[in-house]
């Protein structure tokens, strides 16, 4: 693996968004040295399409995954490409197993164009986009959804202790994982749906391998993406568990650890 990549796929957030929601200029420079050069350039991220426009603006090009790869996004011209969506009756089922395993667990449905939660669900960033909620998730569970996220507001669990359940309950039906740490939260994608299922798709489609590939990530919805590249590096400040998943280790954003990086690997024979 002493070759320059050809596909460059990186999360945002504690990846190269800092925890102050910061992008440094070294990492802009240097993702644009990589795009001039002839790579492709996507940006993997849970969050929505609505969260995209300071990602467009700060760097003017890449291709965009969202919805931890329930969808592929057109980030320059804001249009969604796919989807792949949670079915109304999986949503359902998910809600039910989940009230009956965690019952200290409340729930918000998220696609494209609609946003619901319920009212003990408190949520964090989504602030005006429901700001009344609604007793139970159930009644406006009508149409597919790109992500079901289910959160103890009290802190009672921790986001690992929620997958564990969760991935319990429903590992038939969902994927189950989680972005942060630092909260009490999951979310639920479609089965077989990850980061890395689509990322591997659009490398596919752009006639690459996951040796042509390098992803970077700090938490378990990368986890998959991580493990898909052959070469690929967990955020020395991220879950305890990433560099399992990955073939190296990053210094954390607030250093420009992946710019570090991948100024060493543009630097490499094509």
């Amino acid at each position: 693996m002493n070759k320059r990549p050809k596909l460059i796929a990186t999360d945002l957030d504690g990846t190269i968004v800092s925890h102050k929601g910061v992008i440094s200029q070294r990492t802009i420079d240097v993702f644009t040295r990589a795009k001039d050069m002839g790579i492709h350039v996507f940006f993997v991220t849970g969050r929505p399409p609505r969260w995209m426009g300071e990602i467009r603006e700060a760097f003017g090009f890449g291709e965009a995954i969202c919805c931890n790869g329930a969808m592929l996004y057109d980030l320059m011209n804001d249009k969604v490409l796919q989807e792949w969506m949670i079915t109304v009756e999986d949503q359902l089922e998910v809600v039910r197993r989940m009230r009956i395993a965690m019952p200290e667990m409340s729930f918000a449905v998220e696609s494209n164009d609609h946003y619901h939660r319920e009212i003990a669900y408190v949520p964090k960033w989504d602030i005006g986009l429901d700001n009344v909620g609604i007793g139970k998730i159930e009644d406006v569970i009508t149409r597919p959804a790109l992500k079901i996220l289910g959160r103890c507001s009290n802190h009672e669990f921790t986001s690992d202790q929620m997958v564990e359940v969760a991935h319990r309950e429903l590992h038939d039906l969902v994927t189950v994982t989680h972005s942060t740490s630092r909260d009490s939260l999951i979310e639920i994608s479609a089965l077989n749906i990850s980061k890395g299922t689509t990322l591997a798709m659009m490398a596919e489609r752009v006639g690459l391998t996951a040796d042509d590939c390098v992803s970077f990530g700090d938490n378990p919805n990368d986890f998959s993406m991580l493990q898909w590249a052959s070469r690929s590096y967990a955020m020395s400040d991220g879950h305890p568990d990433a560099p399992s998943f990955a073939t190296a280790i990053a210094e954390p954003c607030e250093a420009d650890g992946v710019a570090k990086i991948i100024e060493q690997l543009l630097d490499l024979p094509a």
